[in-house]
């Protein structure tokens, strides 16, 4: 079991409800919070790009990078011919990323920072875009939180549409802080009429919000700050989903 290999093709099929407008629109709270000196924006962990497509139709130009080629196929189909300026898109994991040039601000959405557990990994991957920031740019990503991992333990879960349907359980582990979810998948091929089955296995680690500021602040990153859900103010006690904003020092 892999993760994204299989899940690719029904990935936008099974999150049809996430809002990416209502995500962008945050995302420019933010950019007009913290004016940035230009328009080149980085989505990393692009996934199907979705979101870049958003923010691309805003007039950003954008760089995504993924490093599944499954989903990046997708995202660069769901992106051709997109105007003002078509989104490139880099097969790169985080902590290896290699832009060409800088980038005025970095975003990383759908909790994309969990999915890299080697915390190790992680401290190298923000160092990675720190280094490619502009001076005074920013960085946003969200996480799920430690309490909303811990809770998913035991759970069972359905997604179902007319040609995709996923069964998944999660288990966490508290030694290990990490969520596991292990997914049966059927995809309806419209062309045979047969379903395919796949099988894959997805990883979270649970990370606190001090965590992530000292690996951010050890990055060189200044001004670390942490938001509610899709808020623009501090989180609440027992929200799900955090979001933290850095920037780069001017």
């Amino acid at each position: 079991m892999s993760s994204y290999d299989f899940l690719a093709g029904c990935y936008d099929r099974l999150t049809y409800d996430v809002d990416y407008a209502a995500w962008a629109d945050y995302i420019e709270k933010h950019f007009a919070q913290f004016p940035l000196t230009g328009k080149t924006v980085l989505d990393l962990a692009c996934g199907t790009g979705s979101l870049t497509r958003e923010l691309a139709l805003r007039g950003y130009e954008m760089i995504g990078v993924d490093q599944s080629p499954e989903m990046l196929a997708e995202a660069a189909d769901k992106n051709r011919g997109i105007a003002p300026i078509e989104p490139i898109f880099l097969c790169q994991s985080m902590e290896k990323l290699d832009l060409y040039g800088t980038i005025d601000a970095c975003v990383c959405c759908l909790d994309s920072v969990n999915y890299v557990t080697d915390p190790k990994k992680l401290a190298r991957a923000f160092q990675r875009v720190h280094l490619f920031l502009m001076p005074g740019g920013l960085f946003l990503f969200d996480i799920n939180s430690p309490e909303k991992l811990e809770n998913l333990d035991g759970q069972v879960f359905l997604d179902e549409t007319e040609d995709t349907f996923c069964v998944w359980r999660a288990e966490f582990t508290r030694r290990s802080r990490i969520c596991s979810y292990f997914m049966d998948i059927f995809r309806l091929d419209s062309a045979t009429g047969q379903w395919a089955r796949g099988e894959e296995l997805h990883r979270e680690r649970a990370y606190t919000t001090d965590e992530l500021t000292s690996m951010l602040n050890g990055a060189g990153f200044v001004d670390v700050r942490t938001w509610g859900e899709l808020k623009m103010r501090p989180p609440r006690r027992g929200e799900q989903r955090i979001f933290l904003t850095a920037r780069k020092d001017t």
